[in-house]
């Protein structure tokens, strides 16, 4: 499996200086004070695939350890920080198997471990209780995240000024 590269370079300022007069609604944002930075790689940007789940990682577990092709899973775990849904064994995982990045709507644990992973990371917070593992959730579904929609196959940019979601890709200049 390949490991994305860290050398991807954009900023989600210039991408939303670049899209301001977009009347179309396409480009939406999440606020970079809503998230913190947990994995190695500061920045990172991909095509969205999503999990939706409430304190039980069982489909999160599925997605890392398949093939990520450069992607970014999105979990919608409803804002919980009750147990976390990526841990150290996770992140490991999805830098393994090529995934650009996780955001997690939600919490994670292992932060050590987190920050050694060759994958970026943005999380609400922390907790160090494990998960429960009860097969529940949803997955490539349409998540709706402090009143943004992200869409499997939207593409999301995230930097620690913020998150950018567009239904195709930006090449902004670099």
């Amino acid at each position: 499996m390949t490991t994305p590269t860290p050398a991807i370079r954009f900023s989600t300022c210039d991408l939303c200086d670049s899209l301001k007069s977009d009347s179309s609604g396409d480009t939406r944002w999440l606020p970079g004070s809503l998230y913190r930075g947990y994995g190695g790689f500061p920045r990172f940007a991909g095509p969205v695939a999503t999990v939706r789940c409430l304190d039980d990682n069982s489909l999160v577990k599925a997605a890392v350890e398949s093939f990520g092709a450069g992607r970014v899973l999105v979990v919608d775990g409803g804002g919980s920080l009750r147990r976390s849904l990526v841990g150290g064994n996770l992140a490991v995982s999805a830098a393994k198997n090529g995934w650009a990045g996780l955001l997690i709507h939600g919490a994670v644990r292992d932060l050590e471990e987190l920050r050694a992973a060759a994958v970026g990371l943005f999380a609400l917070g922390h907790v160090p209780m494990p998960t429960e593992r009860r097969e529940q959730g949803l997955a490539d579904v349409p998540v709706q995240i402090e009143g943004v929609w992200i869409r499997p196959g939207d593409w999301l940019y995230a930097d620690e000024d913020g998150i950018v979601v567009t239904p195709k890709p930006v090449h902004p200049a670099v």
